[in-house]
Formats: C-alpha cells, sequence, structure tokens
C-alpha cells in the first residue's frame, strides 16, 4: 500500500467516476483502475462496487477512506513542518447551517494549520444539502440541530444515510434584532411582540419542508415573511426592516458587529445543536480539531 494508492481512493471517491479521476490525476484510466484492484487484492476488501451506473463506496471501503483521509492530511502537516512543502495542499470541508460559532471555529481552525497551501471550504447551505453533503462525502462534518419537532423525521433521513449526530450545546431560542429594535430592551419577547415585525428566515430550495427550517417554530403562522439565502442579507434586513429570525441566541459580535443583538424568546423549547459525521468514521486530523473548535466556540 502506498501514499498514491490512498490519493487515488479518495480521488475516486470525490469524483464518483474512475474516468473522471484518472483526468484529474493526470494518470490513465487503465493504469488507475490496475492500482485499485492490486490495493484491494493487498487488503482483501472491496472498497468501490461497480455497476452499469457506476461507483459506490461498501462499507468496507466507507471505513478504509476514512483512514485513508486520515494518513493523507497527517502526511500532508509532516511535509509542511519539516519538508517546507510547497505542494499537496491541506484539504478540509465543512457544511453548516448558518451559525457564526461554526464561521468562528472555522477561523481558529485556518490560523493555526492553514499554512502555506491549504484547500478549505466552509459551506452555509440548506439543511437536506447538509446531510446529502456529508453522506456523499463531500463535507467531513455537517452542522445542523434537533428539537422534538424535527428529530424523528431528521434522524431516520440520516439512518438512512449511514449518518451519526453529535451533540454540541443545547440552547433556548433567541430572536435576533437590531440593536435599534423598538423591542431591544425587553428582557424577553414573546410571538405576540414579534406579530407586526418582518419575519426573516432561510429558504430551503426545492426541499422546503418545516422540518429542513433552520428556524425553531417554523410551523407558526407570521404575517410577514422574507426568505433568503445568506447570513449577511438577513441581518442587513434585520437592521433594514426591523425584522427578526429565531436561532439559537449564539451570537459573537466579532464576526456579526454591534448592531445585532439576541434576545430571549418566551417559548418552550430547546435546540439541540451538533455535528453529523459518516457513522462509524475515524476524523481526520483536521477535522478532530476543528470539532474542538466548535467546542470552545459554542461555549
Amino acid at each position: 500500500m502506498t501514499l498514491q494508492q490512498l490519493k487515488y481512493v479518495t480521488k475516486i471517491a470525490e469524483t464518483g467516476s474512475i474516468s473522471d479521476a484518472a483526468r484529474d490525476l493526470f494518470v490513465s484510466q487503465p493504469s488507475l483502475t490496475k492500482a485499485l484492484g492490486e490495493l484491494e487484492k493487498e487488503l482483501g476488501i472491496r472498497i468501490f462496487h461497480r455497476t452499469n451506473k457506476g461507483i459506490s463506496l461498501s462499507k468496507d471501503g466507507e471505513i478504509f477512506l476514512g483512514y485513508a483521509r486520515q494518513v493523507l492530511d497527517q502526511t500532508a502537516l509532516i511535509e509542511e513542518k519539516y519538508m517546507h512543502a510547497t505542494s499537496g495542499k491541506l484539504e478540509f470541508c465543512v457544511s453548516t447551517q448558518h451559525y457564526s460559532f461554526a464561521v468562528n471555529a472555522f477561523v481558529d481552525l485556518i490560523k493555526e494549520y492553514g499554512k502555506n497551501a491549504y484547500d478549505f471550504k466552509l459551506r452555509e447551505t440548506q439543511t437536506y444539502e447538509i446531510i446529502e453533503d456529508v453522506a456523499h462525502m463531500k463535507s467531513e462534518i455537517g452542522i445542523l440541530y434537533l428539537n422534538d419537532f424535527n428529530e424523528k423525521v431528521l434522524r431516520k433521513i440520516m439512518k438512512i444515510n449511514n449518518l451519526e449526530f453529535t451533540e454540541l450545546v443545547v440552547a433556548s431560542p433567541h430572536v435576533f434584532i437590531s440593536n435599534e429594535h423598538p423591542l431591544a430592551g425587553n428582557a424577553y419577547v414573546t410571538m405576540e411582540d414579534l406579530e407586526e415585525y418582518p419575519y426573516l428566515s432561510y429558504e430551503q430550495g426545492e426541499h422546503n419542508s418545516f422540518y429542513y427550517s433552520e428556524e425553531i417554530f417554523s410551523t407558526e403562522i407570521r404575517k410577514k415573511n422574507i426568505r433568503v439565502r445568506d447570513r449577511a442579507t438577513l441581518f442587513n434586513l434585520v437592521i433594514g426592516l426591523n425584522g427578526y429570525t429565531v436561532s439559537s441566541g449564539i451570537l459573537d459580535s466579532g464576526l456579526n458587529g454591534e448592531n445585532i443583538i439576541a434576545v430571549p424568546l418566551h417559548h418552550e423549547g430547546d435546540m439541540h445543536i451538533g455535528y453529523v459525521t459518516r457513522s462509524k468514521s475515524v476524523l481526520t486530523t483536521l477535522g478532530a480539531i476543528y470539532i474542538e473548535a466548535l467546542k470552545k466556540a459554542v461555549h
């Protein structure tokens, strides 16, 4: 087994195609197929299932891929430290709902390990895509929340996709509003207090289900609704229209500015915020470091 073979396996898993992987790796398809066959024979496992529709990871392949990525990450860190390597960029991707603490942790990760060369991705995206990204190994980690309303449905979807959820923190619901909002001085607010103000939420595209909503109490009926795709737009509308959104209350003024504040929402129910990974997978070095940064950020 060689590092080159590990790189081949990770590229095939990433592209979902031996021909596409061969193109990206600048090797011939027969050479790549041969190298993969030799590795599977050496290990005594089938890493990929081949069908007329393409290839997919086997159960053994999923476990092996986790170890392979960890080895490649460690190799890149060793080369960076001792060989001053300029090639072989560190790679890492996380998909998340729109949480500032996820960005904080990402910043901490890059400050510590994003040195001469890296290729990191932070995808603030829709809930369904978070699950899809982790299930198809586009992202190593996904960040979302569960509550009494969505937990049964989301856990079923995660089980089908061979994913597991690990809780980071239990947060009580808050509203994010402008510091100039008429309700900004309140110790807490109620749904009745908010009735006349625009409600801002993140759209979920074609998977627009209450269960995928980022905002707790998504089934509440509001007179004024605005849906957006990104956090900057949402916060601009919060300020410009005296709007509000419902979230965890975990807010970082360093990233979001002093104009947005969190006020407790008088309503029963909690948000169990955590991260999603492949079941029984081994976190890469960068993945483990990011999780520790997340724990620090949420507390």
